[in-house]
């Protein structure tokens, strides 16, 4: 019978590290503002959907 040990720090508890690619464009401001817009642009064709 073997001893299993519970390990207090392991691989799965620790979120992933963000690439260079994906925290440029997190920071990247040009495409925070296209975002801004198409999540905009979401939000008011629901609304005015549901008006209709």
């Amino acid at each position: 019978m073997g001893t299993n040990k519970a390990k207090g720090y392991f691989e799965e508890a620790y979120p992933p590290v963000p690439s260079k690619a994906t925290l440029f464009w997190r920071k990247n401001p040009f495409w925070q503002l296209v975002r801004f817009f198409v999540i905009n642009f979401k939000m008011v064709r629901i609304v005015v959907g549901g008006h209709s």
